[in-house]
């Protein structure tokens, strides 16, 4: 199940995922963010 949290981010981070969008990275904002946010977990909890 998905829960929804909102966060502010600077506009400089949101035209980045922009441009990943557009480029077709990600099908949206909210992908991208999600699979930063696997990554960083990923990251830290093999740290």
């Amino acid at each position: 199940m998905l829960k929804v949290v909102t966060v502010k981010l600077p506009e400089r981070l949101v035209n980045a995922l922009d441009v990943l969008v557009k480029q077709g990275q990600y099908p949206n904002r909210s992908e991208a963010i999600r699979a930063a946010i696997r990554d960083l977990i990923k990251k830290e909890l093999s740290a």
